[in-house]
């Protein structure tokens, strides 16, 4: 009887087993990302392909508490080492076991791409101790750490090395090729058509509740056709939701619809070095006066975003709550005439019309406001695919860029969108703006460096008081995030306010 018994409990477990990963998953997202290389791009599509195809040493959960993954845990040696213990037995998709190698191999990668670098300068070096164990050394105390430790995703280094080079919007091995620890394999990519991944049958994490098997991601970049191909039931989930689409997706009963506040900030720079007009501080605060971001939020938004005067958040250290956008059109027009451009002038502007919510509709509304203190806009709108490499290559006057504090923390922002450009550290590697500033580096670097809260809020704090006494950059909205998907889909359990979902924890009732 107990063998019975024993078979019976065998069998049992089999079928739960084999239930609990039987799910399809369809979504649709605005864009994909534009290479497999994880390093290529910082941006939200990579991150949001990393966590599905790798795993982080750690990552952040819904109540934004650090939580282990390819790190069991953690400590500190000294006021510069932190020693980093790996889980065992994990397997990359090629069936190599990971390691601290590939631990050291990712950190030095990270040091030497051109977007990430700027967030990995804090470490001086990472040292393999044993083969489960890392020391990440740092320059100096780095209060950030472990936010900087969320972007490790631990790379396979016997299948990359030799062939790891990074080249932005280049033609690489790794722009092509993936390996990772994650919950999915990628199986067939045609960009900007459709990707296609399975459950990797010897992931790790055995006690993650996900149960889809299968993904198919299908990049849709109009919106109404987003919403229609779920209300028609081609897919089971999609994000971004317009604000025009959801009273209409509240309506029906089979649709589930999450939003949340985040942190990320859109903004407009004024390139300086190829404009002279923007080089005038009364030019710069006119049209910063002239762009009423309340109207912006509640007119194109519907009130899924909060006006900005800032680049900081609330939540964030930076954060200065006086700091406010200042709608002013009659100043505006002031400031003009006394720079002497009574007359105005023609610029050109380049925006995204597939990244950001609304971001063409946003664009387009900009231009009619300058308008109205004679800045004569010529705009050109390009999909998220073509836009950053024309970003890149500061191929405008004006240019759109939103941004999500990678540590959740203002200093970020600071160091990608407005430190003096070095390509060489990787600081200012989004500032489109040639905007230059000595006392804000300074203040950067000293902010990287401090431990006591306090003075870092002080440090930062003074950053954005000097950004808007010299209106250096246009800060437009925070805006909201939006998922809608079937009843069915659990999806409430794995988004999160930097809009990385934890698919491979997803649960398709």
């Amino acid at each position: 009887m107990r063998k019975i018994s024993l078979l019976l409990v065998t069998i049992t477990v089999w079928f739960a087993n084999v239930s609990a990963h039987a799910a399809s998953l369809s979504m649709a997202f605005d864009a994909d990302a534009v290479s497999l290389d994880p390093h290529e791009q910082l941006s939200e599509a990579t991150l949001q392909l990393s966590h599905l195809v790798f795993d982080p040493l750690l990552r952040r959960n819904q109540a934004d508490e650090f939580e282990p993954r390819l790190a069991t845990h953690w400590k500190k040696i000294n006021d510069l080492t932190l020693r980093i213990h790996l889980r065992e037995g994990v397997i990359f998709h090629t069936g190599n076991t990971l390691t601290a190698d590939d631990v050291v191999f990712t950190i030095q990668r990270l040091k030497h791409s051109p977007d990430f670098r700027a967030m990995f300068n804090a470490i001086a070096a990472a040292k393999k101790v044993d083969p489960f164990t890392v020391d990440v050394i740092m320059h100096q105390q780095t209060p950030l750490i472990l936010n900087i430790l969320t972007y490790v995703f631990p790379m396979d280094s016997q299948f990359y090395n030799g062939r790891d080079e990074i080249i932005k919007f280049g033609e690489t091995f790794a722009s092509k090729n993936i390996s990772g620890t994650g919950p999915f394999i990628l199986t067939q990519r045609e960009p900007g058509v459709e990707l296609n991944f399975k459950r990797f049958t010897q992931y790790w994490d055995i006690n993650s509740p996900g149960n889809v098997d299968n993904i198919k991601f299908t990049p849709i970049r109009s919106d109404s056709t987003r919403l229609a191909a779920l209300l028609s039931g081609d897919v089971d989930l999609i994000h971004p939701i317009s604000p025009l689409d959801i009273p209409r997706i509240k309506r029906s009963s089979d649709i589930k619809f999450i939003s949340m506040p985040s942190t990320r900030i859109l903004l407009l720079h004024m390139n300086q070095s190829r404009r002279v007009e923007f080089r005038s501080q009364k030019v710069r605060e006119a049209i910063n006066l002239a762009i009423n971001q309340p109207l912006i939020v509640e007119k194109i938004l519907k009130g899924f975003g909060e006006a900005a005067g800032q680049l900081s958040a609330p939540p964030f250290l930076g954060h200065v709550e006086e700091i406010k956008p200042l709608y002013n059109l009659t100043k505006a027009k002031q400031l003009m005439t006394e720079a002497g451009y009574e007359d105005g002038f023609r610029v050109s502007m380049m925006a995204p019309n597939n990244r950001y919510v609304n971001d063409e509709r946003i664009s387009q509304a900009v231009v009619a406001m300058l308008a109205r203190i004679n800045i004569s806009v010529e705009l050109k709108t390009l999909p998220k695919a073509q836009y950053f490499q024309e970003f890149d290559n500061r191929n405008a006057d004006i240019m759109m860029v939103g941004w999500q504090s990678d540590t959740n923390d203002s200093n970020n922002l600071f160091e990608f969108l407005i430190a003096c450009t070095d390509r060489n550290t990787g600081l200012g590697a989004y500032n489109a703006s040639s905007y230059c500033n000595a006392k804000i580096d300074d203040r950067i670097r000293a902010a990287n460096n401090e431990m006591n809260p306090k003075k870092r809020a002080q440090l930062l704090q003074e950053i954005e008081h000097i950004l808007a006494k010299e209106s250096a950059i246009i800060p437009l909205l925070w805006q909201s995030l939006s998922w809608a998907s079937k009843k069915n889909l659990r999806i409430e359990n794995i988004v999160n306010n930097i809009n990385y979902p934890y698919l491979g924890d997803l649960v398709v009732e």
